[in-house]
């Protein structure tokens, strides 16, 4: 597995600078949002410049770029944002080669028109799933057309929120351009460490060769979001059920801030370094 960190844990938009500091704080690889270029998260329009740039400072940084952000609210009640969200997901996809990636990840998203990560009763609903089937339909024509990989991160407050609904979306599309976005503190938010071995060890059985990237933070005893290591996650179990099941991508980490993150880095490096022994 590559050691990886979100690039907006660092604050600035000068990518050069960002990833400097993802390099040295011990990172081989970053998951990229455009904020970090001072486009904010979902541009409509990416220039060739502002690709390449990002490119040229990954190559002078000796930093991998292993995903763009393209997360959306594709349920948002205002039909009219749910489009501005597509119209960015087709942009980013259009740029993705350039900028050094062919990974979009994506979160299915939530009918609370405040925070699409919030949960809302009518995110179980067929109607809900059915309009996100329909979203999925239109970014796969995207990502066919880009030659890009859509990663989707099941949410506990999103349409997809476990590992057994990201399943029944990777049979209903059959796609290879569909795979999934793997973390563990998105799978529980306050279980004893019996059933969250269960769950952890029930999803990535129930997803193995489909997962895409995994994603590394900790939720603290309460379900408060912590960095790696903060918190009660069991990262010997979770980080060796992903070593068994294959995974050999990017483990990327966020939910911390950027003081945290070297101390991070070496925490989750002690991690893989035990698992792989």
């Amino acid at each position: 597995m590559r050691l990886g960190i979100f690039a907006k844990t660092f604050a600035g938009d000068d990518p050069l600078a960002i990833l400097r500091q993802a390099r040295a704080a011990g990172f081989a690889t970053v998951q990229y949002n455009m904020a970090c270029s001072g486009l904010g998260p979902l541009p409509e329009i990416v220039s060739i410049a502002q690709a390449a740039a990002v490119a040229q400072a990954a190559e002078r940084a000796g930093v991998e770029i292993a995903a763009l952000s393209a997360t959306y609210n594709m349920i948002d009640p205002n039909p009219a944002k749910r489009a501005a969200g597509r119209r960015s997901f087709a942009c980013l996809a259009q740029a993705a080669s350039q900028i050094g990636t062919d990974l979009l990840t994506v979160c299915t998203g939530s009918r609370d028109a405040e925070d699409q990560w919030r949960h809302h009763p009518d995110n179980a609903s067929p109607a809900a799933w059915s309009e996100m089937s329909a979203e999925f339909e239109l970014l796969l024509a995207i990502a066919e057309k880009e030659d890009v990989r859509i990663g989707v991160e099941p949410e506990l407050g999103n349409v997809v929120s476990s590992a057994a609904k990201a399943k029944q979306l990777l049979q209903q599309f059959n796609s290879p351009r569909l795979g999934i976005v793997i973390d563990a503190a998105n799978l529980f938010e306050r279980e004893e460490r019996d059933q969250q071995q269960h769950v952890i060890a029930e999803a990535i059985e129930l997803l193995s060769g489909s997962i895409v990237m995994a994603h590394a933070k900790d939720r603290e005893a309460n379900g408060n979001v912590a960095a790696a290591g903060r918190g009660v996650l069991d990262w010997p179990h979770y980080l060796g059920r992903l070593h068994n099941s294959g995974f050999a991508g990017p483990l990327v980490t966020h939910g911390l801030n950027a003081a945290e993150a070297p101390a991070v880095a070496a925490f989750l490096a002690r991690q893989l370094e035990a698992v792989a022994a």
